[in-house]
């Protein structure tokens, strides 16, 4: 089988989607599949939309790419499109109606947490074929090998990171936390430390700030804390958190989007009007949340065997699909000669 995933892969640390593809990419060439990032062939079984907006480093195709390689080169391709943005996130108004268009193309829909789903269908998307796919980490990088829970002296350290740099990412609470460093009772109770980007003209006053990391490296700074915080708003998914939490690390979560979906039971969820009092409770019930995060169920394989799964269902059902299609296979045949013209100088220019 042969699967197209629309992500410009890229080699170190980067954003989420990044990190879905090489996981994907991974595990389905390691199960025999051939996976490319491009619409070049004429034999692609699924077609995997992951960002359509051509403005996005990370995008190798649109929809409206897919759509004329459907129309001209390979109706067969069934196509997925995997949501896993919004304007909510980064308080913006394009988005949502742009991924609600994207989305006529696809065959399949789906979303990284029931938040998203419900986000989308209450604004409109019409997809019939829809279901929720948790996303998760390498556990070969992301592991609690080596990692030393709070012993219950001394102060707790606690940790967060991102690649992002919008302030809807939690710096809200980030700054709260850099602020109670300064007050004498929390002082003496934690450290706190971020591994990322900063938003421009921010800077923490009290916090220990760490460039960005990925892969080994940034697993091994993880855990070298013993407590998680993520106080990012809006998130559809969201890596940071899951990642964290593969490493052993307890969770304190923001009640926002799909974030409690994956740290529901694993952590204490908090508000920015209780954080410290969350703070507090987390500190005195530690242990208890330290043996409850060794249960964390999400991990990039148990995500990618979902995956598996439905592309294997969809082959089988690519008949029933394909007559079910509200876009129907109508090409001219001069446009059909122009497009392949565009594609093959595409493809030239591309290597």
């Amino acid at each position: 089988m042969k699967i197209s995933i629309g992500t410009n892969i890229k080699e170190g640390p980067w954003g989420g989607g990044n990190l879905f593809a090489i996981n994907l990419k991974n595990y389905l060439e390691s199960n025999g599949f051939e996976v490319i990032n491009h619409l070049f062939h004429n034999d692609i079984d699924i077609i995997l939309l992951t960002e359509p907006r051509k403005t996005s480093e990370s995008s190798a195709f649109t929809h409206i790419d897919v759509k004329r390689y459907l129309k001209y080169v390979n109706y067969n391709a069934l196509v997925i499109h995997r949501l896993n943005e919004c304007d909510e996130r980064k308080n913006t108004n394009f988005v949502n109606d742009y991924l609600i268009e994207a989305n006529k193309i696809a065959d399949q829909s789906v979303f990284v947490s029931d938040w998203l789903k419900s986000l989308f269908i209450k604004q409109g998307i019409m997809s019939q074929r829809n279901l929720v796919i948790y996303g998760g980490a390498n556990l070969e990088v992301f592991n609690s090998d080596k990692f030393q829970p709070w012993s219950g002296d001394g102060k707790i350290k606690l940790v967060t990171h991102h690649w992002g740099a919008n302030w809807n990412k939690g710096f809200d609470t980030y700054s709260y936390l850099d602020n109670l460093l300064e007050t004498r009772d929390w002082k003496e109770k934690f450290e706190f430390s971020y591994i990322g980007n900063l938003p421009k003209d921010f800077n923490f006053k009290n916090a220990k700030v760490i460039e960005p990391l990925s892969g080994q490296e940034l697993a091994n700074e993880i855990k070298q804390n013993h407590l998680y915080i993520t106080g990012s708003m809006n998130e559809p998914s969201g890596n940071h958190h899951i990642e964290a939490a593969q490493c052993g690390l307890p969770i304190l979560y923001i009640n926002s989007g799909g974030t409690p979906e994956y740290c529901n039971r694993y952590g204490i969820e908090f508000s920015i009007s209780n954080l410290e009092e969350k703070l507090d409770e987390m500190i005195n019930n530690y242990k208890m949340y330290a043996k409850k995060i060794n249960e964390y169920p999400f991990s990039s394989e148990k995500m990618c065997k979902e995956y598996f799964e439905l592309f294997t269902d969809l082959i089988n059902e690519r008949d029933e699909i394909i007559v079910k299609r509200k876009f129907k296979n109508k090409s001219n045949k001069i446009l059909r000669n122009i497009y392949l013209i565009i594609r093959k100088i595409s493809e030239i220019f591309s290597n």
